[in-house]
């Protein structure tokens, strides 16, 4: 049995230790991570998959983020990295923590989320692609997403993304 707790600030190493784990070396050198340094994620929106024993299954952060463009600074939170454990992938676990974070999000009422990803694993979610949003370099602009959680919220939003203030 698995449960999804909010992340506990004891939980910090075994999260990191699981993101090292499910992806590449050098996860850290992505252009998303340049938009995390120095700034803290949304505490109340980041959630641990915790097995009954206390390990960890999987992981979901959230950062805040703006977006410089034509219609001024907009906020924004950027979704992930998300991870579930080797053994315990493909039983639900990560769109388990997808859906936890968005129903926060909305309850903690943020607007928009944005993320960097595959869209035809996160169209299930609601997410669509977003045209004249421009992460940091090299991102390829195909994979950036957002979701509106509230109605048109997105409208008009374009511009750069930039590291909220720390």
């Amino acid at each position: 049995m698995v449960r999804i707790d909010r992340e506990e600030p004891a939980d910090g190493e075994a999260v990191e230790a699981l993101f090292d784990l499910c992806f590449a070396p050098g996860r850290e050198a992505l252009s998303s991570y340049r938009l995390r340094d120095g700034v803290a994620p949304v505490a109340a929106l980041c959630f641990v998959a915790r097995e009954a024993d206390g390990t960890l299954a999987g992981a979901i952060r959230h950062w805040p983020v703006r977006i410089l463009g034509p219609a001024g600074k907009k906020w924004a939170l950027l979704l992930g990295p998300v991870a579930v454990h080797p053994t315990r992938q493909g039983e639900g676990l990560g769109a388990a923590l997808i859906a936890r974070g968005l129903e926060g999000a909305r309850a903690e009422g943020w607007s928009r989320v944005l993320l960097v990803g595959d869209l035809p694993y996160y169209r299930r979610f609601g997410f669509r692609r977003l045209d004249g949003v421009e992460m940091p370099p090299p991102t390829n602009p195909e994979r950036i997403l957002g979701l509106a959680l509230r109605e048109g919220a997105w409208d008009g939003v374009a511009g750069r993304v930039v590291r909220a203030p720390g």
